[in-house]
């Protein structure tokens, strides 16, 4: 009788699970220095960069208003603001509407909840 081996992918992952951490950091910075090397460099016009330009002073500027504001949502839409800034670079983007709600998010309180129970 033949035995047939078969390597299937959860061996080739226990394999690679198997590296030092030495030997897996040395894989990650070469992967990371191989992607540095292949990486085409984005051409903007000069109006998307005028654009990009204004939103980022926008994002800033609500930062900066939005310190002494008390509140919940607060909170939670500087970090929201914080997050836009730090994937400016990404290619999935707010539309004008959606980035002007994110910058007025924290000076507007939400709508209190309606409740239709009985109330004492």
């Amino acid at each position: 009788m033949f035995r047939v081996q078969v390597r299937s992918k959860e061996t080739a992952v226990s394999d690679q699970s198997k590296l030092t951490p030495l030997q897996a950091a040395e894989a990650r910075r070469l992967a990371a220095e191989q992607a540095k090397a292949n990486k085409v460099p984005q051409a903007r016009s000069e109006e998307e960069k005028a654009a990009r330009k204004e939103r980022v002073t926008k994002a800033k500027d609500a930062l900066s208003r939005s310190v002494g504001i008390k509140g919940d949502h607060v909170a939670g839409a500087r970090a929201a603001i914080k997050t836009y800034l730090q994937r400016l670079n990404e290619p999935n983007q707010p539309d004008d509407a959606r980035f002007e709600m994110l910058i007025e998010a924290p000076f507007k309180a939400p709508e209190k909840k309606k409740t239709n129970g009985p109330r004492f």
